[in-house]
């Protein structure tokens, strides 16, 4: 498995911006399918973002599209997602997580991943 760190997180006023990271161990990060979900508490881990090992391909989920960018810099072992437009909603601890399997459609599947990192925490106050 590979260790993956996740840092940025904090709090931040609605309307506001952060920058998450997540920084991966290893020579063979730049093969890897990365994402990042979040879990708010009560509620079930959820999808945000993937991005593939060249970038070539990103997806969202429905409720960030046009507010969250994900990107990496495989030079840095590091997976971006910069979030802005934040919402109280979007309170949750984040996590980035390795993609070892799936189809090309299931990639909202946490099960499709491993090497969870231990989280950021990102409260958004209105």
């Amino acid at each position: 498995q590979v260790q993956l760190v996740e840092s940025g997180g904090g709090l931040v006023q609605a309307g506001g911006s952060l920058r998450l990271s997540c920084a991966a161990s290893g020579r063979t990060f730049s093969t890897y399918t990365m994402g990042w979900f979040r879990q708010a508490p009560g509620k079930e881990r959820e999808f945000v973002a993937l991005i593939r090992w060249n970038g070539a391909t990103i997806n969202y989920a429905d409720s960030v599209k046009g507010r969250f960018t994900i990107s990496r810099d495989n030079a840095k072992n590091t997976v971006y997602l910069q979030m802005n437009s934040l919402k109280p909603e979007d309170t949750a601890v984040y996590y980035c997580a390795r993609r070892i399997y799936g189809g090309w459609d299931t990639y909202q599947n946490a099960n499709e991943y491993d090497s969870w990192g231990q989280g950021t925490q990102v409260t958004v106050s209105s």
